[in-house]
């Protein structure tokens, strides 16, 4: 068993990439993503390892898969390279032992994700589509002109919380909920080197749990009285044979809520900070999109590949496997690094330049492959495309004012802060 991970939350320097032997070069450190600077780090990678194995880190022995055929290689074969038990690079403590889908291979796998999937189905998303763009035009009505605002606590969050309470059937005004119980989720020093109070986080899961309960009772109650099904998640799980009897089984019950939950907020809620920083850091791509709205579709999945907000898959050798001249051998810990795949220069033309107009902008890591690829990438990519195009019918700039902070994780890639002033019309 690896000892507890235990990190500062100082901003603490972190030497350049090339002054490193490669032998220990670990892109495991949290504060790689919490200082940005982890782009050096896994170009050297892809250039010189690109299947680097580190026999030693605070998460254990583990292999880096940085190049994107490799990564897709990795991900499409799950008789090869296993979920289970946990999809990030740490080992859980005991009390995160949770059961969810995301981390099981076939059959499981496939019988809960389909008892959930028709949440995003193609006729529930165009139901859908009035209501978001409702939300995001009150939300960006409501906000301040002339004033600097943290972009994240006043759209991203907001936005993704309004929706996860959608999907969900949760209580609109205790939404809010939802993202801390997603933060607290993702940010176990063990698990992904974020930095959270135990005692906190268990508290935490356990009003999650507490909650979700109280809402599947009362889904349960409404059915029995006769009462029309809805198509939130809660309801579906309800539906379904395979998960009809999930609050029964209370590790399954919580950790596939926290998936869901998880799923729907970091990915959106980053991408939507995302987007503003890269148009601001490349103003010229921003003169295209004034110039042309329709490019918005094709830059959200631009946004999306340049923000990769989950910046790894972990998986372990089912079997030795010779990759490159490497054999990994069966019981290997396996990390898949989309954030380094997106930027493969082997594969994606220009892939440290932010370009709207990219050419095959989907072909991008950030929603994985193969079938754990990302069950709401629809509902991401509509979300972004509403807010942008609601976002070029009111303002000419979002302009960042000040440098972003970031989330300390070797997992998610996100914004806590992103300081704006908004350049009305």
């Amino acid at each position: 068993m690896n000892a507890p991970v235990t990190l500062s939350s100082a901003i603490e320097p972190i030497p350049e990439a090339h002054t490193i032997p490669l032998d220990q070069l670990d892109v495991s450190d949290p504060r790689l993503l919490e200082q940005n600077i982890w782009p050096e780090y896994f170009k050297r990678l892809r250039d010189e390892s690109p299947i680097h194995y580190l026999p030693d880190s605070p998460f254990g022995a583990y292999w880096s898969i940085t190049r994107f055929e490799d990564i897709k290689f990795v991900d499409s074969n799950w008789k090869l390279f296993s979920s289970e038990p946990v999809i990030v690079i740490g080992d859980r403590p005991e009390e995160m032992a949770l059961d969810m889908f995301i981390a099981m291979d076939p059959p499981k796998h496939d019988q809960q994700r389909k008892a959930v999937q028709s949440v995003v189905a193609p006729a529930n998303l165009a139901q859908m589509e009035d209501l978001i763009r409702q939300r995001v035009g009150s939300i960006l009505d409501g906000l301040p002109i002339g004033e600097t605002f943290n972009w994240v606590e006043h759209v991203s969050v907001e936005l993704t919380s309004q929706m996860l309470a959608t999907l969900f059937g949760f209580p609109l005004e205790e939404r809010h909920k939802l993202i801390y119980w997603s933060d607290m989720a993702t940010a176990v020093p063990e698990m992904t080197g974020g930095i959270c109070d135990p005692e906190e986080r268990m508290n935490a899961m356990g009003d999650c749990a507490r909650r979700f309960s109280e809402l599947w009772h009362q889904r349960a109650a409404e059915r029995a009285d006769g009462l029309p099904p809805g198509f939130d998640l809660i309801h579906l799980l309800q539906s379904n044979e395979d998960t009809k009897d999930l609050i029964e089984r209370p590790k399954e019950f919580l950790g596939n809520l926290i998936l869901l939950i998880v799923g729907g907020n970091d990915t959106t809620r980053n991408s939507i900070s995302g987007g503003v920083h890269a148009l601001n850091q490349f103003p010229a791509e921003y003169d295209k999109l004034r110039n042309n709205h329709d490019l918005i579709p094709n830059m959200v999945s631009e946004i999306i590949r340049w923000q990769t907000p989950l910046a790894h898959m972990r998986r372990v050798a089912t079997e030795d496997v010779d990759m490159h001249g490497h054999t990994i051998r069966k019981g290997d810990k396996v990390v898949m690094w989309y954030l380094s795949g997106n930027r493969d220069e082997r594969v994606i033309d220009q892939a440290d330049q932010f370009l709207i107009d990219r050419a095959n902008a989907r072909q991008h890591l950030a929603f994985g492959f193969g079938i754990h690829r990302c069950m709401g990438n629809r509902l991401a990519e509509m979300q972004l495309r509403i807010l942008w195009e609601e976002i070029m019918q009111r303002f000419h700039w979002i302009e960042v004012v000040g440098e972003p902070s970031y989330v300390r994780s070797n997992f998610v890639k996100g914004f806590t802060s992103l300081p704006v002033r908004i350049h009305p019309k």
